[in-house]
């Protein structure tokens, strides 16, 4: 399942109001495939899967919950950039940027038009 480390809930923390959810999702796009998102929601979806990550509830929707089970979220900065960086170790490729992704062969890949984080279809 998707973890977090410390930084980055500490991070989300400080960004949600009370009843707040966190999406963390994929959509088809960028260089290598697949990019990651992060929002911040104030509902969830029927279809999602909901994990209360030290009082921080994450939403997944069906296929980001199989594309990033084994993902994680860690918030860092740097002179360069501060944000979100998504470790996956069963990314195929990642691009150079890291924002994007080539899931490992075989994987799941989003319908046509790409997975929007509202949920797919499927």
């Amino acid at each position: 399942m998707i973890s977090f480390t410390e930084a980055a809930l500490d991070r989300l923390k400080e960004a949600l109001d009370p009843g707040d959810y966190v999406r963390v999702g994929v959509v088809g796009g960028g260089c290598a495939g697949l990019s990651y998102t992060i929002e911040i929601e104030e509902e969830k979806k029927d279809d999602d899967t909901i994990l209360n990550l030290d009082g921080v509830m994450v939403c997944l929707n069906p296929f980001s919950n199989f594309t990033m089970k084994e993902v994680t979220v860690d918030y860092v900065e740097s002179l360069h950039q501060s944000g979100f960086k998504f470790d996956n170790p069963k990314a195929l490729k990642n691009c150079a940027c890291g924002t994007s992704f080539r899931p490992e062969k075989g994987a799941q890949t989003p319908p046509p038009g790409g997975c929007a984080t509202a949920g797919c279809p499927i």
